[in-house]
């Protein structure tokens, strides 16, 4: 059996993703108990009270700040977590690189796809180990899927597409927050949802080399905050109102380098899905269809026995880690446990001094398409993907 290594951890931001990641943290020794790493939950930057308070009480943070930079330099921290507003997560990354700690962000790693390529020179330049918030990569059957495509089982994959329809702002009194100004959150449906099915698609069928979008901003005014409000938040008719200044929508056809083509779109405004992040996979020798909102649920095709259609595979113990939350067949397993896999696969690279994907690295290749797309929508024509490596 591995003896642990000891990890001191810090979460700046200790908002939903920064509790889940430290609730993730508490569970991992419970669930892998052959690790490689022994989490510590050493230090909390957050500028929030209450959750400081909430940090060191229920969830046993050693210390809280409302400082970033005490969380950085702390001499007992290994890796720092970013789970901070968008607009930090930049200098935060940086600063966290350069003080020679290990760091995962939470995407976007920038706003903008410059911003994540000066985050991803930062960690390559200090040499640190870097992880960045994929988590729909780590589902047990997205894995599977991700094996069953490597395998050949689909012969060779001819059609690829991916969405992200959510409806988190399909409220026209749903509060103008900072996630609908490009000053503050970046670019918005492509920067927020369709990162996640951008990345899925690297991740399953390889690069993408040219692309053509276009994009809208259909709710073009929101009611302003009084005070603090998150994009769940309501306003009142009558509300004084701000513009929106990133889009809501955005589709895009693209090629990738294996020769297929595929089809794009991400929507916070849509009426109907709720969380469909989803892929379908098409191949000359069978098809595969995953949605997050069964995500417990695999559809696979086989040309071999095209009389059975679609077939239902139920997540099991026979899929990658899900037998570690529960035991048997088609026993669920949900959102932060997602997460939790991929703290796991995270701190075991920390731990064994190896690159964690999805890092830095896929995060560049994933806003070189983003910008690609973006340029594919100013200019009405079809683009070339170009790495935004900065050297």
């Amino acid at each position: 059996m591995t003896t642990p290594r000891p990890l001191g951890i810090a979460v700046v931001g200790f908002g939903w993703m920064g509790q889940a990641h430290a609730r993730s943290y508490l569970r991992l020794p419970t669930l892998f108990e052959d690790r490689a790493y022994d989490p510590q939950l050493v230090i909390c930057s957050e500028t929030i009270e209450s959750r400081r308070h909430a940090a060191t009480s229920a969830f046993g943070f050693r210390e809280a700040t409302d400082d970033w930079r005490p969380a950085l330099e702390h001499p007992d921290v290994d890796a720092v977590i970013v789970c901070a507003p968008n607009v930090l997560h930049e200098p935060l990354v940086t600063a966290a690189a350069e003080a020679g700690k290990h760091v995962f962000c939470e995407k976007p790693v920038g706003g903008t796809p410059i911003q994540t390529a000066r985050a991803e020179r930062a960690c390559r330049a200090a040499g640190v180990i870097s992880g960045v918030g994929y988590n729909y990569r780590f589902a047990p059957l997205v894995l599977y899927a991700q094996e069953l495509i490597a395998a050949g089982d689909l012969g060779q994959i001819t059609n690829y597409r991916g969405r992200f329809f959510s409806m988190y702002g399909a409220d026209p009194l749903g509060l103008l927050s900072w996630r609908f100004l490009i000053d503050q959150a970046g670019h918005g449906a492509t920067t927020d949802i369709l990162s996640h099915a951008v990345d899925l698609a690297l991740m399953l069928n390889g690069p993408i080399t040219r692309v053509v979008g276009t994009g809208e901003t259909f709710i073009k005014e929101r009611p302003l905050p009084s005070g603090s409000g998150t994009h769940y938040d309501r306003g009142h008719p009558g509300d004084p109102t701000g513009a929106v200044t990133n889009e809501d929508y955005f589709g895009a056809l693209a090629v990738f380098a294996n020769g297929s083509r595929g089809v794009f779109e991400a929507s916070r405004a849509i009426v109907g899905p709720q969380s469909q992040m989803a892929f379908d996979v098409y191949g000359t020798e069978g098809a595969l269809s995953w949605n997050h909102e069964t995500l417990n649920e695999l559809q696979v095709f086989r040309a071999s026995d095209p009389q059975q259609g679609y077939t239902t595979v139920r997540a099991s113990e026979r899929h990658p880690h899900h037998g570690v939350f529960v035991p048997g067949d088609a026993n669920s397993i949900g959102f932060e446990d997602m997460v939790t896999i991929q703290d796991h696969e995270f701190l075991t690279a920390v731990a064994e001094g190896r690159p964690h994907h999805a890092g830095m690295e896929q995060a560049l290749a994933c806003v070189s398409v983003q910008a690609a797309m973006l340029k594919s929508w100013e200019t009405g024509t079809w683009e070339d993907v170009i790495s935004l490596r900065i050297d």
